[in-house]
């Protein structure tokens, strides 16, 4: 978080002025904002920048991104009020609604709600084309389902503490592609 007080008179920016004035650079670095909210009833007023990209989002690209955004927020005559910049990943808890939010969560754990109102949980493998393949329990075994992704009502990342099955990591293809909280 950085805490900055502008100094000219206009006010706080509003969110699609944030998004505007920071796309370029977030993309540069290889991610693209989802969200920008600003809160002018904090104490002081805060601006979030929530952003998301292919490769995780770790405390050296936030603090990067924190700079950059600091940079350039500066340019913006938002006056005397003082702000909080926080720049985060959308989080854990975040529902998984676009197909590239699949295609990033892949190896992780998700609870589904499919249309019909079942539910399944899974390890989430590959994600193209609208499809999302998910290693569910079959019996006392593993089996892979592919879901069209329009069959899902909601798709939640559950957090895990413990080192995930072998066998699941092989079966969504490789134990480099999922994150622990212990570990993450």
């Amino acid at each position: 978080m950085i805490q900055r007080t502008p100094s000219s008179s206009q006010g706080l920016p509003s969110p699609e002025q944030v998004t505007e004035l920071l796309a370029d650079e977030f993309t540069r670095a290889g991610y693209e904002i989802d969200d920008v909210v600003i809160d002018a009833g904090a104490r002081p007023a805060r601006i979030r920048v929530v952003a998301d990209g292919d490769k995780p989002l770790d405390l050296d690209a936030v603090a990067e991104l924190s700079r950059s955004a600091s940079d350039l927020l500066d340019s913006l005559d938002t006056g005397q009020i003082p702000y909080v910049l926080e720049v985060s990943s959308p989080g854990v808890d975040r529902p998984l609604t676009a197909e590239k939010h699949f295609r990033r969560a892949r190896g992780r754990r998700l609870e589904l709600t499919l249309a019909d109102g079942a539910t399944l949980t899974g390890r989430l493998g590959a994600t193209a084309d609208g499809v999302a393949e998910l290693v569910v329990r079959a019996g006392s075994g593993l089996t892979v389902r592919r879901i069209s992704l329009t069959d899902i009502r909601t798709a939640v990342v559950q957090v895990e503490f413990s080192p995930p099955n072998a066998k699941e990591l092989e079966m969504v293809g490789g134990a480099g592609t999922t994150h622990t909280e212990a570990g993450a």
